[in-house]
């Protein structure tokens, strides 16, 4: 019986996968140790914190290569485990449009005028 599938479909989201786990890994003890080192105590501060543009932009990158990554995962996990087609259907679309609506939430909050 020949497979309708290719060899290797699941290529690109091995590499998508490990793209992203480099990226969470990079980003994410360098994010933790700006803020830790800073560390405001009001509102103010916190403003301040956030006020680099490199600074956004580095938070807004890492939230979609976290999106990306949790994205390939569950889609695995309910390709693998869900068997039945509607309701696997039904968690993707839960999966992708909390991860859209979280990192477009992210978005609006640190270019918020306030």
């Amino acid at each position: 019986m020949k497979s309708t599938t290719g060899a290797h479909t699941g290529t690109g989201s091995w590499l998508l996968q490990r793209a992203t786990a480099v990226v969470l890994a990079l980003a994410l003890p360098l994010l933790t140790a700006y803020f830790l080192a800073a560390l405001p105590l009001d509102f103010t501060g916190w403003q301040a914190l956030f006020a680099p543009l490199w600074l956004r932009v580095s938070m807004l990158l890492s939230a979609a290569a976290l999106a990306l990554h949790a994205w390939v995962g569950m889609r695995d996990i309910f390709m693998d485990y869900v068997r039945h087609t509607g309701l696997r259907l039904a968690l993707l679309l839960a999966v992708i449009v909390t991860l859209a609506a979280s990192v477009v939430w992210l978005a609006a909050v640190l270019w918020s005028p306030t």
